[in-house]
């Protein structure tokens, strides 16, 4: 996976996707980092540039928002892309009834319409060239429907089948997709969802944003079709995929829907304009 010319981060200014531009900068890659904070953007890449001497733009946009997203696809597609790490995303926590209308909306087009877009605007340069490595991060959320969580579980499920899928639709062609399907991680994602002091419960054996990332890169590297880390994870995402849900719902019920009810009474939903992608 080292060499190539440029390898876009969606979702690059903190968590998973930071971690991600520092591990492709570390083995080479030229840079695209794209977010909406720009400062946050602009120091990351200082570092990578310093650290590696490699080339980094920084390309702000919302990508909840068509126009900008559109720009940005266009912009993309003339570049000759040999790595998509489709991260971006957030999520929304409590009964969908009293959620915000927009934030929600909002969630559906950064978590899945921005993915489907990034893709399909890569995809075809990296077939006419032979070679391509696409890295989808879902979540072992998408494995199973969980109320509270309904919307966020459904954008995974799209993310997690789709990169599934793709990983399959391009064997041979010299182009890979892999999902990483992390469990809890320890940024501020649980924060952008309102569920701020969901980290404080240690029972979710939560991993380091640096650990997920460069399980995601060594899995794509190897054209992997799913990358799940820690045994934790591992764990939530076997359960989701077969265990029937007459089953599955009273589990969620008596283990991990309180403890997003008890977070959820002391965090600050933030509004749409507040969040970082």
């Amino acid at each position: 996976m080292s060499g190539g010319k440029w390898a876009v981060v969606s979702g690059a200014s903190s968590g998973i996707g930071e971690h991600l531009a520092q591990g492709l900068a570390a083995r080479g890659h030229d840079l695209w980092l794209v977010a909406r904070g720009t400062a946050a953007l602009e120091r990351i890449a200082q570092e990578l540039r310093d650290r590696h001497r490699v080339t980094v733009h920084v390309r702000t946009c919302d990508l909840a928002d068509p126009v900008a997203r559109d720009a940005l696809t266009e912009e993309l597609a003339a570049e000759p892309v040999s790595v998509l790490c489709a991260n971006a995303g957030f999520p929304t926590c409590g009964p969908l009834s009293t959620n915000d209308p927009a934030r929600e909306s909002a969630e559906v087009q950064v978590n899945v319409v921005a993915l489907h877009a990034l893709t399909q605007a890569l995809l075809p340069g990296m077939l006419a060239r032979g070679h391509g490595r696409i890295l989808v991060t879902g979540s072992t959320a998408g494995c199973q429907p969980v109320p509270t969580a309904a919307t966020y579980a459904a954008t995974k499920a799209f993310a997690n089948s789709f990169a599934e899928s793709l990983h399959v639709e391009l064997r041979g062609t010299g182009v890979t997709c892999t999902l990483l399907a992390p469990g809890p991680v320890r940024t501020n994602f649980y924060a952008e969802g309102g569920m701020r002091d969901l980290q404080k419960n240690p029972l979710l054996a939560w991993l380091t944003p640096r650990r997920v990332a460069e399980a995601g890169l060594r899995g794509m590297a190897e054209g992997r079709r799913v990358v799940v880390p820690g045994p934790v994870a591992k764990a939530q995402y076997l359960a989701g995929r077969h265990l029937p849900r007459t089953l599955l719902f009273p589990v969620l019920g008596r283990t991990v829907l309180p403890l997003f009810r008890r977070a959820g009474t002391t965090a600050h939903p933030q509004s749409v304009n507040s969040r970082k992608v």
